[in-house]
């Protein structure tokens, strides 16, 4: 079938949109299915009202099985296999699923986790290389933030840097070709009180890795810097903002003057990239806390004073989050739905009149709640947890080489995290072998109440997709499985 460009006024590409205009969709993708002869006039109607309800479905509930999708449109087997079918020959019908509300889960993680197999090795139980591994450096953080999950005090003994960081090396070493986004350093702990930083990061870069780093920038000092030049060879440094202001930034860390500080570091660090002509990235991550949105405001002013130490290199992206975990059903009230939509809208203006070039990335309930959908959190619970986890998608490495299987897991001394470790890196151990042997021995782990809280978004991502392709496959649907791959 030929197509037309989908563009924002093509009633399909945007059929799975609040407000969206059914009835011409329907009849457009009639039309086309008319036209190329795959659908007789009398059943046309029917099939293409079928279709657009299939994208409107999944361009907000990505995370459905097919078996209860095919109940809701109320058809038989044979029928929906048929709808499936059809689904792939109107391309529109699938742009409108990847940019509908629910667009980010696909275009951010599902699709590009699909399109590289990594879920198709989670399902069959293979042990392969994580498709992406975490490094968690840090030997201890100077901030006490009330959010974090870290035990108070607790950090790793100072004679560990050194084998540490020669396993991270190993590890570096072994990551397989072909993917340069396959690693990053982050932690529990603040990845830049590690002095082997910068050399970990100059030898990722040797091997064709990108890897980021997730930080406070508290340490990015120009004497930091100095120490480590290795830093410069990261592709980005991502900054994560606890506030914009110093009192803001002590209530949340603990530390006073935390925030002028950071400041700093980050506007010098901007000039140094630039007398550099240093191709890394700046970014930062802030979450909108209930209430604060009017907060967004002072945020495009900050990013825009950052802009102001080096104009010809402004900050390159902000990552944006809500915080909303308080609410024991992940929905918003209509009330905090309509002031966070709001507060984005002038959000959107202030960024597009006075920091045109931010990339701004809102994550997937943001970006539902900006299209005007509701905003709904994915909510993993240890019923829904996965006691064989995902270690072919994700796994994270720490100073002493345990491997630990969730994201918010790998923190020094946190209770029940030793559970979700799947070995330990050391010599003569790489970790594909720990996660071969982890894999190989069907090692399972039973969720205990409260483990939800080791995953992050990503992680309950992966979990709700492998969930919903498990569910696919029993009620036989496994060619089709996951709607869109």
């Amino acid at each position: 079938m030929t197509s037309q460009a989908s563009t924002p006024a093509d009633p399909v590409a945007t059929c799975a949109r609040p407000g969206a205009d059914l009835a011409a969709a329907v009849q457009t993708v009639r039309r086309a299915l008319t036209a190329d002869g795959h659908v007789g006039a009398d059943e046309a109607p029917a099939v293409a009202r079928r279709l657009v309800q299939l994208a409107e479905h999944y361009g907000n509930h990505p995370f459905t099985p097919l078996e209860d999708v095919r109940r809701l449109l109320d058809v038989d087997r044979a029928s929906f296999s048929r709808l499936l079918g059809f689904f792939g020959l109107v391309p529109q019908l699938r742009h409108a699923v990847e940019t509908g509300p629910a667009g980010k889960y696909w275009q951010n993680t599902l699709l590009p986790l699909e399109q590289r197999g990594v879920f198709d090795a989670a399902l069959a139980h293979k042990p392969v290389f994580p498709y992406i591994v975490g490094l968690y450096p840090g030997p201890s953080c100077m901030f006490r933030c009330h959010f974090c999950v870290r035990v108070t005090g607790a950090r790793y003994d100072p004679s560990a840097l050194d084998s540490g960081n020669a396993l991270f090396e190993s590890v570096i070493d072994e990551i397989p070709a072909g993917n340069p986004y396959a690693m990053y350093f982050s932690g529990g702990l603040e990845p830049l009180t590690n002095p082997g930083l910068g050399a970990l990061s100059s030898r990722a870069a040797a091997r064709g890795l990108r890897p980021t780093v997730y930080t406070n920038s508290f340490a990015l000092t120009e004497r930091t810097l100095a120490r480590q030049p290795g830093v410069w060879d990261l592709h980005a440094v991502r900054t994560s903002l606890y506030g914009l202001n110093d009192e803001e930034y002590e209530e949340t860390t603990g530390k006073r003057a935390s925030f002028g500080r950071v400041r700093a570091n980050l506007q010098r660090f901007q000039q140094l990239r630039t007398e550099r002509e240093s191709p890394i990235r700046v970014g930062l991550s802030y979450i909108v806390l209930p209430g604060r949105v009017h907060r967004l405001l002072d945020l495009v002013g900050f990013i825009a004073e950052l802009n102001e130490a080096a104009p010809d290199r402004p900050v390159d992206f902000l990552n944006v989050r809500e915080d909303y975990s308080g609410r024991g059903d992940g929905r918003l009230s209509e009330a905090e739905r309509t002031e966070l939509h709001e507060g984005l809208l002038a959000f959107e203006e202030q960024v597009s009149r006075r920091t045109p070039t931010l990339n701004v990335d809102y994550g997937y309930a943001l970006h539902s709640l900006r299209t005007g959908a509701d905003a709904e959190l994915l909510r993993i619970r240890p019923g829904t947890m996965r006691p064989s986890v995902h270690p072919q998608v994700s796994v994270q490495v720490d100073l002493l080489g345990d491997v630990y299987l969730y994201r918010e897991a790998g923190f020094p001394d946190l209770d029940g995290a030793d559970r979700y470790i799947a070995g330990r890196v050391g010599p003569g151990t790489s970790l594909a072998e720990v996660v071969e042997r982890f894999v190989n021995d069907d090692r399972r782990i039973a969720p205990h109440d409260g483990d939800e809280y080791f995953m992050d978004g990503f992680d309950q991502v992966v979990t709700a997709r492998l969930n919903q392709l498990e569910a696919d496959v029993a009620a036989g649907w496994a060619d089709t499985r996951g709607f869109l791959r």
